[in-house]
């Protein structure tokens, strides 16, 4: 049996992984500057934050969202975008309660199962901001 990354993921070797981590590092600089901080959320969501704030009809949901079952039957979501787990991460922990503006950046994986063709993969990394309050 021959193993390999399945089709439109790619590994990220030593040679490159300099250039990913400048790029990262210089976003976190600007980012930061202006005043955004850093939040991480997860990468698998429940699949109703992306029907909900990308919209029942769009192709993100209807094509490209890979979505499962977990063991307890609920319908998970490895996130396709950044946006919405962020809102859900500032509704849940009550960041709203905080001094406004509060600016955010998140950095990361995301995935959506597209035709895979040049500069567009299954697995793809996303630099992003969101400002509530502002």
């Amino acid at each position: 049996m021959k193993y390999t990354a399945l089709k439109g993921i790619h590994d990220i070797l030593p040679p490159d992984i300099y250039i990913w981590q400048k790029a990262e590092s210089t976003a976190k600089e600007i980012f930061s500057v202006y005043g955004f901080q850093e939040i991480r959320v997860p990468i698998i969501e429940s699949t109703d934050i992306f029907v909900r704030s990308i919209g029942e009809t769009t192709d993100i949901v209807e094509k490209e969202m890979y979505t499962f079952p977990d063991r307890a039957d609920r319908s998970i979501t490895l996130r396709p975008e950044g946006t919405a787990p962020v809102v859900r991460s500032y509704i849940e922990n009550h960041l709203y309660n905080l001094p406004s503006p509060q600016k955010f950046f998140y950095s990361g994986p995301m995935f959506r199962y597209e035709r895979p063709q040049k500069g567009r993969f299954r697995q793809f990394y996303q630099i992003g901001v969101e400002a509530f309050g502002a």
